[in-house]
């Protein structure tokens, strides 16, 4: 699916969303995960327990072109270590996911909570690590000076927002895992704010939600 790249726009993005909670709450609001690749985990998801964990969507507004907040993960990091991944971590007790991702983000990479227009949380997505994702979408208008927590985070990046919702940007990989061949989405992406250029892969759950993510809003 091919998508213009004049339907990018920040205000486009507010509006699509706004229509899409209002008339499409129940798709957005359905759950996704590892399983939409490995049809075999879904029976896996009915009796596994898992943890809540909540991620942001954060899009930044910009003169030229809106972009996504991603981080990569600190190899010091126990779980997923230097991979990319969102604002995120779990949702603690008595906590909403819209304020865990909130929270997390604040803690994480400095982002202030006031700083976000949250415009909704969509349904969670299961990890075959063990979590129950909640991402939640928002804005950041005016974006401040980022302070990276360098015990979780060892850089924070930009992503445009059109090169996420590109599904001809969107790869089907596999690795073999506990004997089993196992399928996901990755998104390798060149980063060329930076120099010299890096490639930024983006693959595994992060990929799998911003699949989810494009289907949702983009999708018909």
């Amino acid at each position: 699916m091919q998508i213009s790249d004049h339907a990018f726009t920040a205000q486009e993005f507010r509006d699509r969303v706004a229509y899409r909670f209002e008339m499409r709450a129940q798709q957005l609001a359905e759950t996704a995960g590892d399983y939409a690749l490995n049809p075999d985990y879904a029976e896996e998801v009915k009796t596994r327990d898992f943890k809540d964990a909540a991620i942001l969507f954060a899009l930044v507004e910009g003169a030229n072109q809106p972009t996504v907040i991603l981080t990569q993960r600190s190899d010091k990091l126990n779980n997923h270590s230097g991979q990319i991944s969102f604002p995120g971590g779990r949702v603690d007790e008595g906590e909403t996911p819209e304020q865990a991702a909130l929270r997390e983000a604040d803690e994480e990479v400095g982002l202030p909570a006031n700083s976000v227009d949250v415009l909704g949380t969509m349904g969670p997505y299961f990890s075959g690590s063990g979590y129950k994702i909640y991402p939640v979408v928002g804005v950041v208008q005016n974006l401040p000076d980022l302070t990276i927590n360098e015990d979780e985070v060892a850089d924070v990046f930009h992503v445009p927002l059109s090169f996420l919702m590109n599904q001809n940007f969107h790869q089907v990989e596999s690795r073999m895992f506990k004997g089993n061949e196992r399928f996901f989405y990755a998104m390798p992406y060149q980063d060329n704010a930076v120099a010299p250029v890096v490639e930024r892969r983006i693959w595994g759950v992060t990929a799998g939600i911003i699949r989810v993510i494009q289907e949702r809003l983009y999708g018909e």
